[in-house]
């Protein structure tokens, strides 16, 4: 019996895809390279997947999302996670969760860069990606550069992302 109820809009399904390992729109932002696997054009604005790829002692600053919920899948290398006051170690295979709101930051370990795929409900971090950072001239590190905080900061806002404190990095090592 049709009742006529549908469990998915109808109007926003999505067409079915594959991206190669180094396909997808490449970006560096924040001296990573992040490379965008699904956004909110492919996914009717249900979630960004990107694949990022951090230097070694990367750490981002202390920040939080007010919209989105945030998951990491470390894909190799090793990181401090800090979420709302609380610390947890993660290496390749494991997944950390951070919901919206909560404030947080991580530091990649020294051994190595960190890389990891993040995936954010809903969608939308690809385009502070895009207006944050610049296309990627080569998939691969960019060579470091200063990051403006003040321009970071303002940008983030525009994304309902706010920065709140210095990265890890820069707490742990005064």
């Amino acid at each position: 019996m049709d009742d006529g109820a549908h469990t998915q809009d109808e109007g926003t399904r999505g067409k079915a895809y594959k991206l190669a390992p180094a396909e997808g729109q490449a970006h560096w932002f924040t001296n990573a390279l992040v490379t965008i696997k699904a956004g909110g054009a492919e996914t009717g604005q249900r979630l960004t997947i990107a694949q990022i790829l951090h230097p070694a002692g990367y750490s981002p600053p202390t920040h939080r999302h007010l919209v989105e919920d945030e998951s990491f899948y470390i894909l190799s290398g090793t990181a401090l996670f800090e979420s709302d006051g609380e610390r947890f170690e993660v290496g390749p295979g494991d997944f950390a969760f951070l919901p919206r709101g909560s404030v947080h930051t991580f530091a990649a370990g020294s051994d190595g860069p960190f890389s990891c795929l993040v995936i954010t409900v809903p969608a939308g971090f690809e385009n502070f990606v895009a207006e944050a950072g610049t296309p990627a001239e080569r998939r691969e590190l960019p060579d470091p550069v200063p990051v403006d905080g003040a321009a970071l900061a303002a940008i983030a806002a525009r994304h309902q992302i706010e920065i709140l404190g210095p990265p890890l990095s820069a707490r742990e090592n005064p």
